[in-house]
């Protein structure tokens, strides 16, 4: 897993924060210096968090561990899909659902009926019903889609949640703090990284930027996946058929 180097980061705009009228006070430790009223971002500091957390999502990872990735900010909510689906990880890149961590149980009966549709289409056991009804379920899978499309094969709740801009999506962030689940993040200068267990100072709204860390982080849970094959694969040559 290659961490980026500090040139790298550079050229993606990662040092930029926000004007300083906007800046949250607890991202002091990890500001360098102030430049034409912008702060600008320590990113010495950032590479070695960042390094943290992407050690932490691999090992995670080769647990066997479920990372949901969070981010439906418009900048990243397409980046972000996409590397969800590469590493085969639940994902939200649209809309976060209240309660969607601590009332489980429902969301995961909007998963299942959200299926259950999908099946029904795709068999073609809609083809009793009217036109009008016909339209009326693919107005629901459409809604359902949005809504739990990223989270299709989630039976349980996540046992670490990764959030790109916790100021945006802060009812995760809450979600996650109340149910004791670990939260990896993304945090700008503008941001109250209280409730982060690993914290990632970074310019979350450049485009190079988004790239850059969420390439490192498909790295990191692909580099967690090999690990768990490895395993399997171990395990199987080392059981000795009977005779």
């Amino acid at each position: 897993m290659k961490i980026p180097t500090i040139e790298e980061m550079l050229k993606a705009g990662m040092h930029f924060g926000h004007r300083t009228s906007k800046w949250h006070p607890k991202m002091e430790p990890f500001i360098f210096i102030v430049r034409k009223g912008i702060h600008i971002i320590n990113l010495v500091k950032t590479q070695k968090l960042l390094n943290e957390a992407l050690e932490y999502l691999k090992k995670s990872t080769s647990e066997g561990k479920i990372i949901l990735l969070v981010g439906t900010k418009t900048q990243v909510k397409k980046v972000l899909k996409k590397v969800a689906e590469e590493v085969g990880a639940p994902y939200v890149s649209e809309h976060w659902l209240g309660g969607f961590l601590t009332n489980f149980p429902v969301i995961r009966n909007l998963i299942r009926k959200y299926k259950d549709l999908l099946e029904k289409r795709t068999t073609g056991k809609l083809d009793k019903y009217t036109k009008k009804e016909r339209l009326d379920f693919d107005r629901k899978i459409i809604k359902l889609e949005i809504n739990v499309g990223g989270l299709a094969n989630l039976t349980k709740v996540p046992d670490i949640v990764f959030i790109w801009d916790i100021k945006k999506e802060r009812t995760a962030l809450a979600e996650a703090n109340k149910k004791h689940i670990p939260v990896v993040a993304v945090c700008d200068t503008n941001t109250n990284p209280t409730g982060i267990d690993y914290i990632i100072p970074a310019n979350d709204d450049a485009t190079k930027s988004i790239r850059l860390i969420m390439d490192v982080v498909k790295e990191a849970i692909l580099e967690g996946k090999t690990v768990v094959a490895n395993q399997v694969v171990q395990t199987s040559t080392s059981i000795k058929p009977k005779i």
